[in-house]
């Protein structure tokens, strides 16, 4: 394959996408077929404490910190989220940092 089909290809893939590739979502992956509630969930989020994948290029902190509150609602584990660090180009290709949040109930 040529290289300038290769570029087109991509392009017209990206075009496909469109933006939804580069939202940020709270990274909490289920490990099918287990029953034990304990071992259901992997990844690094928690009902208590929600890690968000995003890319700082595309995602204001306003805009995590809504996610991460609404997470914290919807398990009823708090009634809002509390930052606690950052890491760097250690999630997805696109999406390469997690931001880390603990439920509070104050």
């Amino acid at each position: 394959m040529s290289s300038i089909k290769f570029k087109i290809i991509c392009l017209f893939m990206l075009m496909l996408s469109g933006c939804g590739i580069f939202k940020p979502f709270v990274d909490r992956r289920r490990n099918p077929g287990v029953s034990d509630l304990n071992l259901l969930y992997s990844g690094p989020s928690r009902e208590n404490a929600p890690a968000i994948c995003y890319n700082p290029l595309f995602s204001s902190a306003e805009e995590l910190q809504k996610i991460a509150d609404e997470e914290c609602i919807k398990n009823e584990t708090g009634i809002r989220a509390e930052f606690v660090q950052k890491t760097y180009m250690d999630g997805r290709l696109l999406l390469p940092n997690h931001a880390y949040y603990q439920c509070v109930n104050e």
